[in-house]
Protein backbone atom coordinates (compact mmCIF):
# COMPACT_ATOMS: atom_id res chain seq x y z
CA UNK A 1 0.00 0.00 0.00
CA UNK A 2 1.31 3.21 -0.69
CA UNK A 3 2.19 5.88 1.95
CA UNK A 4 -0.36 8.27 0.02
CA UNK A 5 -3.55 6.36 0.23
CA UNK A 6 -2.56 5.15 3.86
CA UNK A 7 -2.53 9.23 4.70
CA UNK A 8 -5.90 9.13 2.77
CA UNK A 9 -7.60 6.86 5.01
CA UNK A 10 -6.22 8.29 8.29
CA UNK A 11 -7.18 11.29 7.52
CA UNK A 12 -10.57 10.15 6.70
CA UNK A 13 -10.48 8.61 10.66
CA UNK A 14 -9.69 11.96 11.94
CA UNK A 15 -12.39 13.33 10.05
CA UNK A 16 -15.15 11.06 11.38
CA UNK A 17 -13.57 11.26 14.96
CA UNK A 18 -14.54 14.50 15.05
CA UNK A 19 -10.38 15.90 15.03
CA UNK A 20 -10.38 18.01 11.69
CA UNK A 21 -10.95 21.64 11.82
CA UNK A 22 -14.72 22.40 11.61
CA UNK A 23 -16.57 24.20 8.89
CA UNK A 24 -18.23 26.49 11.73
CA UNK A 25 -18.06 26.78 15.47
CA UNK A 26 -18.09 22.91 16.48
CA UNK A 27 -18.08 19.33 16.00
CA UNK A 28 -20.50 16.48 17.15
CA UNK A 29 -19.35 13.38 18.14
CA UNK A 30 -20.38 10.07 19.68
CA UNK A 31 -18.35 10.67 23.29
CA UNK A 32 -20.29 13.92 23.28
CA UNK A 33 -23.53 11.88 24.39
CA UNK A 34 -22.35 10.46 27.31
CA UNK A 35 -21.83 13.87 28.57
CA UNK A 36 -24.29 15.48 30.91
CA UNK A 37 -24.97 18.39 29.00
CA UNK A 38 -23.66 20.38 25.96
CA UNK A 39 -24.63 23.17 23.61
CA UNK A 40 -23.32 23.55 20.37
CA UNK A 41 -23.57 25.55 16.85
CA UNK A 42 -22.99 22.54 13.93
CA UNK A 43 -23.79 22.35 10.08
CA UNK A 44 -25.40 19.11 10.55
CA UNK A 45 -25.32 17.74 6.89
CA UNK A 46 -21.72 17.78 8.08
CA UNK A 47 -22.44 15.30 11.13
CA UNK A 48 -24.62 13.63 8.73
CA UNK A 49 -21.58 13.20 6.08
CA UNK A 50 -19.64 11.57 8.60
CA UNK A 51 -22.21 9.16 9.87
CA UNK A 52 -22.96 7.78 6.54
CA UNK A 53 -19.57 7.39 5.43
CA UNK A 54 -18.82 5.44 8.83
CA UNK A 55 -21.80 3.48 8.58
CA UNK A 56 -21.31 3.10 4.98
CA UNK A 57 -24.86 4.56 3.84
CA UNK A 58 -24.93 5.88 0.50
CA UNK A 59 -26.15 9.85 0.00
CA UNK A 60 -27.53 11.93 -2.47
CA UNK A 61 -25.56 13.30 -5.20
CA UNK A 62 -24.39 16.76 -4.61
CA UNK A 63 -24.87 15.60 -1.21
CA UNK A 64 -21.53 17.53 -0.32
CA UNK A 65 -23.01 20.88 -0.85
CA UNK A 66 -25.55 20.47 1.63
CA UNK A 67 -25.58 22.61 4.53
CA UNK A 68 -27.81 23.24 7.74
CA UNK A 69 -26.11 25.37 10.54
CA UNK A 70 -27.61 24.32 13.34
CA UNK A 71 -27.94 25.36 16.99
CA UNK A 72 -28.00 22.13 19.16
CA UNK A 73 -28.86 21.81 23.20
CA UNK A 74 -28.29 18.31 25.03
CA UNK A 75 -29.36 17.16 29.03
CA UNK A 76 -28.36 13.83 30.02
CA UNK A 77 -29.06 13.41 33.57
CA UNK A 78 -31.80 11.43 35.86
CA UNK A 79 -32.93 8.65 33.23
CA UNK A 80 -33.64 11.27 30.53
CA UNK A 81 -31.71 12.30 27.22
CA UNK A 82 -33.21 15.33 25.79
CA UNK A 83 -31.94 16.73 22.49
CA UNK A 84 -32.95 19.56 21.04
CA UNK A 85 -32.25 21.33 17.28
CA UNK A 86 -33.41 24.72 16.01
CA UNK A 87 -32.57 25.06 12.48
CA UNK A 88 -30.33 28.23 11.71
CA UNK A 89 -30.60 28.00 7.49
CA UNK A 90 -30.52 25.39 5.10
CA UNK A 91 -29.19 25.06 1.25
CA UNK A 92 -29.14 22.05 -0.77
CA UNK A 93 -26.38 23.21 -3.21
CA UNK A 94 -27.41 26.18 -4.57
CA UNK A 95 -26.53 29.76 -4.24
CA UNK A 96 -30.15 30.04 -2.10
CA UNK A 97 -29.61 30.33 1.55
CA UNK A 98 -33.45 29.40 3.31
CA UNK A 99 -34.48 30.38 6.80
CA UNK A 100 -36.55 27.71 7.44
CA UNK A 101 -37.51 27.75 11.17
CA UNK A 102 -38.10 23.89 12.07
CA UNK A 103 -37.31 23.28 15.66
CA UNK A 104 -37.10 19.74 17.00
CA UNK A 105 -36.93 18.09 20.46
CA UNK A 106 -36.27 14.64 21.01
CA UNK A 107 -36.64 12.82 24.18
CA UNK A 108 -35.05 9.61 25.12
CA UNK A 109 -36.03 7.55 28.26
CA UNK A 110 -37.15 4.02 29.99
CA UNK A 111 -41.38 4.40 31.17
CA UNK A 112 -42.37 4.73 34.39
CA UNK A 113 -43.84 1.34 35.25
CA UNK A 114 -42.04 -1.57 32.90
CA UNK A 115 -39.01 0.74 32.29
CA UNK A 116 -39.07 -0.16 28.31
CA UNK A 117 -37.04 2.37 26.06
CA UNK A 118 -39.23 4.94 24.41
CA UNK A 119 -37.97 7.91 22.09
CA UNK A 120 -40.83 11.14 21.46
CA UNK A 121 -40.12 13.40 18.74
CA UNK A 122 -41.73 16.68 18.76
CA UNK A 123 -41.02 19.00 15.45
CA UNK A 124 -42.29 22.78 14.99
CA UNK A 125 -43.02 22.99 11.14
CA UNK A 126 -44.00 26.46 10.12
CA UNK A 127 -46.62 29.20 10.27
CA UNK A 128 -49.90 28.77 8.99
CA UNK A 129 -51.89 31.63 8.19
CA UNK A 130 -56.11 31.81 7.37
CA UNK A 131 -59.15 32.99 6.81
CA UNK A 132 -62.39 31.74 7.87
CA UNK A 133 -65.37 30.97 5.19
CA UNK A 134 -68.98 30.36 5.65
CA UNK A 135 -68.15 26.70 5.28
CA UNK A 136 -65.47 26.66 7.93
CA UNK A 137 -65.46 23.46 10.09
CA UNK A 138 -63.79 24.21 13.25
CA UNK A 139 -64.00 28.02 14.33
CA UNK A 140 -60.64 29.92 14.99
CA UNK A 141 -58.94 26.65 14.00
CA UNK A 142 -58.04 26.24 9.89
CA UNK A 143 -59.85 23.31 8.26
CA UNK A 144 -59.68 22.06 5.16
CA UNK A 145 -62.71 24.54 3.80
CA UNK A 146 -60.71 27.58 5.04
CA UNK A 147 -58.26 29.52 2.74
CA UNK A 148 -54.66 29.09 3.84
CA UNK A 149 -51.29 29.71 3.72
CA UNK A 150 -48.06 28.61 4.69
CA UNK A 151 -45.51 30.89 6.06
CA UNK A 152 -41.77 29.81 5.22
CA UNK A 153 -39.12 30.93 2.37
CA UNK A 154 -39.19 29.33 -0.97
CA UNK A 155 -37.40 30.04 -4.03
CA UNK A 156 -39.49 32.17 -6.23
CA UNK A 157 -38.42 34.99 -8.91
CA UNK A 158 -39.97 38.92 -8.15
CA UNK A 159 -38.25 39.90 -11.19
CA UNK A 160 -41.80 40.79 -12.60
CA UNK A 161 -42.10 43.30 -9.76
CA UNK A 162 -39.78 46.42 -11.22
CA UNK A 163 -39.75 48.94 -8.44
CA UNK A 164 -39.81 47.39 -4.97
CA UNK A 165 -37.73 47.09 -3.17
CA UNK A 166 -38.21 43.38 -1.32
CA UNK A 167 -36.20 41.46 1.54
CA UNK A 168 -34.02 39.09 2.27
CA UNK A 169 -35.47 35.46 2.57
CA UNK A 170 -32.96 34.53 5.23
CA UNK A 171 -32.87 36.21 8.54
CA UNK A 172 -30.40 36.54 11.37
CA UNK A 173 -30.30 34.76 14.84
CA UNK A 174 -29.91 34.92 18.68
CA UNK A 175 -28.55 32.36 20.97
CA UNK A 176 -29.84 31.95 24.47
CA UNK A 177 -27.61 29.68 25.97
CA UNK A 178 -28.22 26.54 27.90
CA UNK A 179 -28.41 27.62 31.46
CA UNK A 180 -29.39 25.10 34.68
CA UNK A 181 -30.24 25.17 38.11
CA UNK A 182 -27.84 24.38 41.24
CA UNK A 183 -29.15 20.98 41.02
CA UNK A 184 -29.30 20.46 37.47
CA UNK A 185 -32.88 19.18 37.31
CA UNK A 186 -34.26 22.70 35.59
CA UNK A 187 -32.72 23.62 32.16
CA UNK A 188 -33.27 26.81 29.81
CA UNK A 189 -32.52 27.38 26.26
CA UNK A 190 -33.81 29.19 23.20
CA UNK A 191 -33.81 30.49 20.32
CA UNK A 192 -34.63 33.70 18.43
CA UNK A 193 -35.52 34.57 14.56
CA UNK A 194 -34.73 38.37 14.26
CA UNK A 195 -36.50 39.85 10.95
CA UNK A 196 -37.89 36.89 10.09
CA UNK A 197 -39.09 37.07 6.15
CA UNK A 198 -41.33 34.39 4.65
CA UNK A 199 -43.75 33.84 1.71
CA UNK A 200 -47.31 33.19 2.02
CA UNK A 201 -48.16 30.20 -0.31
CA UNK A 202 -51.83 29.20 -0.77
CA UNK A 203 -52.07 25.24 0.55
CA UNK A 204 -54.54 23.02 0.67
CA UNK A 205 -54.92 20.61 2.97
CA UNK A 206 -57.42 17.92 2.00
CA UNK A 207 -56.22 14.31 2.80
CA UNK A 208 -57.07 13.11 -0.66
CA UNK A 209 -55.16 16.40 -2.41
CA UNK A 210 -52.37 18.26 -0.24
CA UNK A 211 -50.80 20.57 -2.23
CA UNK A 212 -50.06 24.71 -2.67
CA UNK A 213 -49.79 26.78 -5.09
CA UNK A 214 -46.11 27.27 -6.11
CA UNK A 215 -46.55 29.19 -8.59
CA UNK A 216 -48.29 32.50 -7.42
CA UNK A 217 -47.31 34.03 -3.93
CA UNK A 218 -49.89 35.60 -1.84
CA UNK A 219 -47.90 37.32 -0.30
CA UNK A 220 -44.31 38.34 1.46
CA UNK A 221 -44.39 39.20 5.42
CA UNK A 222 -41.44 40.30 7.22
CA UNK A 223 -42.18 39.31 11.13
CA UNK A 224 -40.41 41.33 13.82
CA UNK A 225 -39.18 38.00 15.24
CA UNK A 226 -40.00 34.11 15.63
CA UNK A 227 -39.03 33.64 19.07
CA UNK A 228 -38.44 29.87 20.45
CA UNK A 229 -37.36 29.39 24.30
CA UNK A 230 -37.87 26.34 26.51
CA UNK A 231 -37.62 25.31 29.77
CA UNK A 232 -37.02 21.39 30.93
CA UNK A 233 -38.27 20.43 34.33
CA UNK A 234 -37.15 17.34 35.76
CA UNK A 235 -39.09 15.90 38.87
CA UNK A 236 -37.53 12.82 40.49
CA UNK A 237 -40.31 12.69 43.11
CA UNK A 238 -43.17 12.33 40.54
CA UNK A 239 -41.27 10.65 37.63
CA UNK A 240 -41.83 13.19 35.24
CA UNK A 241 -40.12 15.31 33.02
CA UNK A 242 -41.94 18.71 32.01
CA UNK A 243 -41.05 20.72 28.70
CA UNK A 244 -42.54 24.26 28.76
CA UNK A 245 -42.35 25.34 24.93
CA UNK A 246 -43.14 29.24 24.58
CA UNK A 247 -43.68 30.85 21.63
CA UNK A 248 -42.91 33.94 20.33
CA UNK A 249 -44.71 35.17 16.59
CA UNK A 250 -43.41 38.97 16.59
CA UNK A 251 -45.84 41.84 14.69
CA UNK A 252 -46.15 41.54 11.03
CA UNK A 253 -44.10 44.84 10.14
CA UNK A 254 -44.19 44.71 6.49
CA UNK A 255 -46.45 42.99 4.09
CA UNK A 256 -46.11 43.05 0.61
CA UNK A 257 -49.29 41.69 -1.40
CA UNK A 258 -49.34 40.24 -4.91
CA UNK A 259 -52.03 39.96 -7.46
CA UNK A 260 -51.73 37.69 -10.56
CA UNK A 261 -54.17 38.58 -13.07
CA UNK A 262 -52.90 39.25 -16.70
CA UNK A 263 -50.43 42.01 -15.50
CA UNK A 264 -48.86 41.22 -11.75
CA UNK A 265 -49.22 43.62 -9.12
CA UNK A 266 -47.35 44.25 -5.96
CA UNK A 267 -49.00 46.66 -2.79
CA UNK A 268 -46.67 46.84 0.22
CA UNK A 269 -48.47 47.39 3.61
CA UNK A 270 -46.58 48.35 7.22
CA UNK A 271 -47.23 50.45 10.27
CA UNK A 272 -47.63 54.00 8.14
CA UNK A 273 -50.08 52.92 5.10
CA UNK A 274 -50.17 51.40 1.77
CA UNK A 275 -47.45 52.13 -0.84
CA UNK A 276 -46.84 50.73 -4.55
CA UNK A 277 -43.42 51.01 -5.46
CA UNK A 278 -42.30 54.98 -3.74
CA UNK A 279 -46.07 55.91 -4.39
CA UNK A 280 -48.24 56.18 -1.24
CA UNK A 281 -51.51 54.92 -1.80
CA UNK A 282 -53.72 54.89 0.76
CA UNK A 283 -53.48 54.98 5.51
CA UNK A 284 -54.56 51.65 5.64
CA UNK A 285 -51.64 49.87 7.36
CA UNK A 286 -50.71 46.29 7.33
CA UNK A 287 -52.65 45.54 10.48
CA UNK A 288 -56.12 47.33 8.88
CA UNK A 289 -55.25 44.95 5.78
CA UNK A 290 -55.07 41.97 8.19
CA UNK A 291 -57.80 42.92 10.29
CA UNK A 292 -60.13 43.64 7.06
CA UNK A 293 -59.49 40.49 5.67
CA UNK A 294 -59.70 38.51 8.61
CA UNK A 295 -56.12 36.73 8.43
CA UNK A 296 -55.89 34.93 11.47
CA UNK A 297 -52.77 33.06 12.60
CA UNK A 298 -51.53 29.33 13.67
CA UNK A 299 -48.83 27.07 14.14
CA UNK A 300 -48.27 23.42 12.37
CA UNK A 301 -46.09 20.77 14.97
CA UNK A 302 -45.73 16.96 14.65
CA UNK A 303 -45.60 14.96 17.68
CA UNK A 304 -44.06 11.03 17.04
CA UNK A 305 -42.76 8.51 19.39
CA UNK A 306 -40.75 5.15 18.92
CA UNK A 307 -40.65 1.82 20.82
CA UNK A 308 -38.74 -1.74 20.15
CA UNK A 309 -41.75 -4.14 21.16
CA UNK A 310 -44.73 -1.82 21.71
CA UNK A 311 -46.71 0.65 19.75
CA UNK A 312 -48.61 3.55 20.72
CA UNK A 313 -52.09 5.05 20.60
CA UNK A 314 -52.65 8.40 21.15
CA UNK A 315 -56.21 9.76 23.03
CA UNK A 316 -57.97 12.97 23.99
CA UNK A 317 -59.48 13.78 27.81
CA UNK A 318 -62.66 12.62 26.21
CA UNK A 319 -61.21 9.32 25.00
CA UNK A 320 -61.00 9.79 21.49
CA UNK A 321 -58.40 8.59 19.18
CA UNK A 322 -56.55 11.79 17.91
CA UNK A 323 -53.95 10.28 15.44
CA UNK A 324 -55.13 10.95 11.48
CA UNK A 325 -58.53 12.38 13.08
CA UNK A 326 -60.08 16.02 13.50
CA UNK A 327 -60.48 16.24 17.32
CA UNK A 328 -60.68 20.01 19.17
CA UNK A 329 -58.15 19.39 22.36
CA UNK A 330 -58.05 23.33 23.10
CA UNK A 331 -58.64 23.44 27.29
CA UNK A 332 -57.54 19.75 27.44
CA UNK A 333 -54.86 16.90 26.87
CA UNK A 334 -53.71 14.72 25.03
CA UNK A 335 -52.20 11.22 26.26
CA UNK A 336 -49.98 8.91 24.18
CA UNK A 337 -49.71 5.08 25.89
CA UNK A 338 -48.06 2.09 24.85
CA UNK A 339 -50.28 -0.57 25.79
CA UNK A 340 -51.68 0.42 29.37
CA UNK A 341 -48.57 2.05 30.28
CA UNK A 342 -48.95 6.34 29.64
CA UNK A 343 -45.49 7.43 28.38
CA UNK A 344 -46.51 11.62 27.27
CA UNK A 345 -49.06 14.24 27.43
CA UNK A 346 -49.25 16.86 24.99
CA UNK A 347 -51.22 19.29 27.60
CA UNK A 348 -53.31 22.50 26.01
CA UNK A 349 -55.47 23.03 29.16
CA UNK A 350 -52.57 24.91 31.26
CA UNK A 351 -52.44 27.90 29.11
CA UNK A 352 -55.00 27.68 27.09
CA UNK A 353 -55.06 31.62 26.52
CA UNK A 354 -52.29 33.73 24.62
CA UNK A 355 -51.20 37.39 24.65
CA UNK A 356 -51.59 39.55 22.41
CA UNK A 357 -49.75 42.89 22.24
CA UNK A 358 -51.43 45.51 20.33
CA UNK A 359 -48.72 47.59 18.57
CA UNK A 360 -51.26 50.44 17.20
CA UNK A 361 -52.62 51.45 21.00
CA UNK A 362 -48.78 50.48 22.66
CA UNK A 363 -45.91 51.09 20.38
CA UNK A 364 -44.15 49.89 23.43
CA UNK A 365 -45.40 46.42 23.52
CA UNK A 366 -45.34 46.08 27.19
CA UNK A 367 -49.32 45.80 27.65
CA UNK A 368 -51.35 43.01 25.80
CA UNK A 369 -54.63 41.32 25.89
CA UNK A 370 -55.83 37.96 26.45
CA UNK A 371 -57.52 35.65 24.40
CA UNK A 372 -58.22 31.89 24.13
CA UNK A 373 -56.17 29.81 21.45
CA UNK A 374 -57.69 26.56 19.88
CA UNK A 375 -55.78 23.28 19.62
CA UNK A 376 -56.92 20.43 17.65
CA UNK A 377 -55.26 18.06 16.02
CA UNK A 378 -56.25 17.25 12.31
CA UNK A 379 -55.91 14.38 9.06
CA UNK A 380 -52.44 13.74 8.87
CA UNK A 381 -52.35 13.21 5.36
CA UNK A 382 -53.27 16.66 4.47
CA UNK A 383 -49.75 17.87 5.83
CA UNK A 384 -47.61 14.97 5.27
CA UNK A 385 -49.29 14.02 2.14
CA UNK A 386 -48.14 17.54 0.78
CA UNK A 387 -44.49 16.57 0.10
CA UNK A 388 -43.56 19.14 -2.36
CA UNK A 389 -44.30 22.05 0.46
CA UNK A 390 -42.31 20.28 3.06
CA UNK A 391 -39.17 19.17 0.73
CA UNK A 392 -36.73 21.08 2.58
CA UNK A 393 -37.98 19.41 5.80
CA UNK A 394 -38.18 15.92 4.29
CA UNK A 395 -34.61 16.37 3.28
CA UNK A 396 -33.54 17.45 6.71
CA UNK A 397 -35.67 14.85 8.76
CA UNK A 398 -34.37 11.71 6.74
CA UNK A 399 -30.58 12.60 8.33
CA UNK A 400 -32.46 12.91 12.16
CA UNK A 401 -32.43 9.26 13.13
CA UNK A 402 -27.96 9.86 12.80
CA UNK A 403 -28.68 11.19 16.02
CA UNK A 404 -30.59 8.82 17.80
CA UNK A 405 -27.72 6.01 16.32
CA UNK A 406 -25.64 7.97 18.52
CA UNK A 407 -28.17 8.04 21.32
CA UNK A 408 -29.57 4.77 21.67
CA UNK A 409 -28.60 2.64 18.77
CA UNK A 410 -31.45 -0.24 19.74
CA UNK A 411 -33.85 2.64 18.46
CA UNK A 412 -31.97 3.78 15.53
CA UNK A 413 -34.25 1.08 12.99
CA UNK A 414 -37.92 2.64 14.20
CA UNK A 415 -36.54 5.76 14.36
CA UNK A 416 -35.52 5.79 10.78
CA UNK A 417 -39.21 4.70 9.93
CA UNK A 418 -40.71 6.95 12.10
CA UNK A 419 -39.34 10.19 12.28
CA UNK A 420 -38.23 10.42 8.37
CA UNK A 421 -42.06 9.65 8.00
CA UNK A 422 -44.28 12.19 8.98
CA UNK A 423 -47.18 9.83 7.71
CA UNK A 424 -46.42 7.97 11.08
CA UNK A 425 -46.91 10.68 13.43
CA UNK A 426 -48.56 9.74 16.41
CA UNK A 427 -50.51 13.13 15.53
CA UNK A 428 -50.08 16.60 13.92
CA UNK A 429 -51.82 19.32 15.77
CA UNK A 430 -52.57 23.22 15.07
CA UNK A 431 -52.61 25.91 17.46
CA UNK A 432 -54.79 28.73 16.26
CA UNK A 433 -54.71 32.28 16.97
CA UNK A 434 -57.93 33.58 15.87
CA UNK A 435 -57.59 37.38 17.14
CA UNK A 436 -54.59 39.03 15.21
CA UNK A 437 -54.22 41.92 13.06
CA UNK A 438 -50.16 40.99 12.58
CA UNK A 439 -49.61 42.16 16.78
CA UNK A 440 -47.36 40.09 18.51
CA UNK A 441 -48.48 36.80 20.07
CA UNK A 442 -47.12 34.85 23.03
CA UNK A 443 -48.25 31.29 24.09
CA UNK A 444 -46.69 28.74 26.16
CA UNK A 445 -48.11 24.45 25.71
CA UNK A 446 -46.67 21.80 27.65
CA UNK A 447 -44.87 18.17 26.70
CA UNK A 448 -45.01 15.97 29.68
CA UNK A 449 -42.80 12.84 29.72
CA UNK A 450 -42.98 9.77 32.53
CA UNK A 451 -39.92 7.80 32.95
CA UNK A 452 -37.92 6.16 35.38
CA UNK A 453 -35.69 8.62 36.69
CA UNK A 454 -32.03 7.67 37.76
CA UNK A 455 -28.84 8.79 39.58
CA UNK A 456 -26.69 7.91 36.50
CA UNK A 457 -26.24 9.36 32.89
CA UNK A 458 -27.42 7.27 30.32
CA UNK A 459 -24.16 5.90 28.04
CA UNK A 460 -24.44 5.62 24.57
CA UNK A 461 -22.79 3.11 22.45
CA UNK A 462 -19.35 4.47 22.22
CA UNK A 463 -17.82 0.97 19.70
CA UNK A 464 -17.89 3.15 16.33
CA UNK A 465 -15.63 5.75 17.85
CA UNK A 466 -13.63 2.90 19.60
CA UNK A 467 -12.70 1.19 16.38
CA UNK A 468 -12.47 4.48 14.87
CA UNK A 469 -9.35 5.26 17.58
CA UNK A 470 -8.18 1.85 17.34
CA UNK A 471 -8.03 1.50 13.19
CA UNK A 472 -6.57 5.11 13.38
CA UNK A 473 -3.56 4.20 16.24
CA UNK A 474 -2.85 0.50 13.79
CA UNK A 475 -2.87 3.06 10.60
CA UNK A 476 -0.24 5.48 12.61
CA UNK A 477 1.82 2.44 13.74
CA UNK A 478 2.15 0.92 9.81
CA UNK A 479 2.57 4.47 8.81
CA UNK A 480 6.05 4.80 11.09
CA UNK A 481 6.88 1.53 10.13
CA UNK A 482 6.57 2.22 6.63
CA UNK A 483 8.30 5.60 7.03
CA UNK A 484 11.45 3.98 8.83
CA UNK A 485 12.23 1.39 6.12
CA UNK A 486 12.25 4.16 3.16
CA UNK A 487 14.44 5.63 4.91
CA UNK A 488 16.66 2.54 5.41
CA UNK A 489 19.33 2.20 2.52
CA UNK A 490 19.03 -0.85 0.42
CA UNK A 491 21.57 -3.23 0.63
CA UNK A 492 23.64 -4.21 -2.46
CA UNK A 493 22.72 -7.46 -4.01
CA UNK A 494 26.43 -9.87 -3.86
CA UNK A 495 27.50 -10.69 -7.08
CA UNK A 496 28.07 -14.26 -8.21
CA UNK A 497 31.49 -15.30 -8.95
Amino acid sequence: MKIKSIIGIWLTFIMLAGIALPTIADTLTAPDFAKESWEKTIDYFDYARAYALLHGIPTPSGFSNWHAPMYMTYVNTKGLQMLYAGLINVSFGGALTLTIPMQTVMMHYKTENTSQDVLIASSFLMLLAFNETGSTLYTGSPDINDRLWSSFSMGFNFGNFTGENFPALHSKTEITPLTHSDDNLTWTWGMRYTNLTSIWWRTYITPTNPHFENSFPMAIATYDELNFTYKLTISPETHTATLSQNYVIGRVRDLWHFGWFIIPWCFHYNSTGCYQGNEWKSNITVHDFLKIHEIKMSIVNFQTSVMLQRETSSISATGQNVTDNDVMVSDSHISTYAENERIFDTIFGTKKTYNLYNYTKDPTETTYDTYNATSRTCKINGFAGNTALFDSHIKLMKYLPYLVGNMRPQLYDKAKDRITNMTKANYFYLIGYPTYSGYRVEHDPTLKVYLTTSETEEKPFLGAFLIIAIAGSILVLVLAVLLVRRKKPQQPKLQST
